[in-house]
């Protein structure tokens, strides 16, 4: 099964964060934003030339740019209940 990223994601899509592809300082500055592994991401946005992305987290509403969405591995609910 290919990875599927916060980037990947649809407008409105419900996701499960499966892990993060990045280390350092970009892995740290996702972690305090509160995007760990088993938090459950809502895409709510998308600026009209694509970058930010807007996603809800744990209740907070975040602006993130798609390089760091791409390094945030999710899982949908339709696959976590498809197996």
């Amino acid at each position: 099964m290919a990875k599927k990223t916060v980037n990947d994601m649809k407008i409105g899509e419900r996701a499960v964060v499966t892990g993060l592809g990045c280390s350092g300082a970009l892995r740290r500055r996702i972690i305090d934003m509160g995007i760990t592994p088993g938090a459950v991401v809502i895409l709510r946005k998308a600026a009209p030339m694509g970058d930010p992305l807007e996603i809800n987290v744990r209740g907070y509403e975040l602006s993130i740019r798609r390089s760091e969405a791409k390094e945030i591995t999710v899982e949908t609910e339709g696959e976590a209940s498809g197996r």
